[in-house]
């Protein structure tokens, strides 16, 4: 029998979440494989909660607050999490820690590791290209691997002497396992993604059904579905659209599903979307989308003096690219003036529908991985991190 791992795995959002269950599987399968006794921890939301074996320490699923303001009103409850973890990681001393995205936790856990010699592993990195090039270095230092899903953060980190290695996106094995043949895509649905944060709605989804109100009165044959990831989520959007229908009887029918996303993104025409990792999945899936964005008031001032566009764009499927494909709005701009031609150009038959299509092939060939399973190479690099 070989000697017993032990890893920790620490993801904060919901997409953090989705990779970590699958990267906390792949690892038994290869202690499996390899006859070895494994043990998992960490934090993370429902999928890695229903991972059989992982000791889920902290539940992360209303952790991912985005925006500096948002962040600080829980300031307190991240310190609580913190400590907790960091004792409890001292106490087990973990073969490895592995870091998905979640930034602001994760960097400085990351530097508690570093000081009390657990190695860290970062998966998904922080977007220091966005955010933060000064702290590179810092991040190069602290960290023993670091495994970047998008092929130009190589680039990132070359000035350093800390070798980042691509090893594909993980949306490349979660998609491909959720694509149906048999669902048609039909030009006439319009998909809704108003995102996965209670704020994101608040900010987002008023505009979003105006924009469906305007849009469906020049194009009468199109129907709309809006898509959540929980049912939380999908109250707060039923408030938000039994609301509009109160203050006007004639407005459009949505259908509103939850838990549905990739069935949509495969049959839907076009798409109207909160910025996030569904921007990326729906360029997989071949779905089209305007994307938008909007943070307080505070937070955007704040931010604004922290972080420069990286490329010019913000959408995640622009940056891959370089270009901006997919139609971006971000905080003043997001408005049905600007959203119903933008969708419009997007649509089936629509002048710019082409070009997007050929480009959301591109980005994917762009993501795919060395090896099948881009998890599994993950995966594999983890593994080689023991003591």
């Amino acid at each position: 029998m070989n000697k017993p791992r032990q890893y920790w795995i620490l993801a904060g959002e919901a997409s953090g979440d989705m990779y970590g269950a699958r990267l906390a599987r792949e690892l038994q399968d290869i202690a499996a494989k390899e006859n070895t006794p494994i043990s998992l921890a960490g934090m993370g939301g429902p999928a890695m909660g229903n991972v059989a074996g992982f000791d889920r320490k902290v539940d992360s699923t209303e952790l991912g607050v985005m925006g500096i303001i948002e962040v600080l009103k829980l300031l307190f409850t991240f310190i609580g999490i913190y400590f907790k973890l960091v004792k409890a990681a001292l106490k087990a001393r973990p073969d490895a820690v592995i870091l998905i995205d979640y930034p602001g936790f994760n960097l400085m856990f990351a530097l508690a590791m570093y000081l009390f010699k657990i190695p860290v592993i970062w998966y998904v990195c922080p977007h220091l290209w966005v955010w933060g090039k000064w702290r590179l270095p810092v991040l190069a230092r602290i960290c023993t691997k670091m495994l970047v899903i998008f092929p130009f953060e190589e680039e990132v980190f070359a000035p350093t002497p800390l070798q980042a290695e691509f090893v594909g996106h993980p949306l490349m094995d979660l998609m491909a396992e959720k694509m149906d043949p048999s669902i048609k895509r039909d030009p006439n649905c319009v998909l809704l993604l108003p995102g996965s944060r209670t704020m994101e709605i608040t900010r987002l989804l008023p505009t979003m059904l105006e924009t469906v109100r305007q849009l469906s009165k020049k194009h009468p044959e199109l129907y709309y579905v809006l898509s959540t990831p929980r049912e939380k989520i999908l109250q707060l959007c039923t408030e938000f659209y039994e609301d509009a229908r109160r203050k006007d009887p004639d407005f459009p029918e949505i259908k509103l599903v939850t838990g549905q996303t990739t069935r949509y993104q495969q049959e839907a025409g076009t798409g109207l979307a909160a910025s996030g990792t569904v921007t990326v999945e729906s360029a997989i899936a071949g779905l089209p989308l305007v994307v938008v964005y909007k943070l307080g008031a505070l937070s955007i001032l704040l931010a604004s003096m922290l972080v420069t566009l990286y490329r010019g764009v913000f959408t995640m499927v622009n940056i891959i690219l370089n270009r901006k494909l997919f139609p971006e709005f971000l905080q003043e701009q997001v408005t049905p003036e600007n959203l119903v031609p933008a969708m419009e150009e997007i649509l089936p038959n629509g002048p710019r529908r082409a070009e997007v299509e050929d480009g959301m092939r591109e980005m994917t060939r762009l993501l795919a991985p060395q090896s099948a399973s881009a998890i599994r190479q993950a995966a594999e690099h983890c593994w080689q991190v023991h003591y």
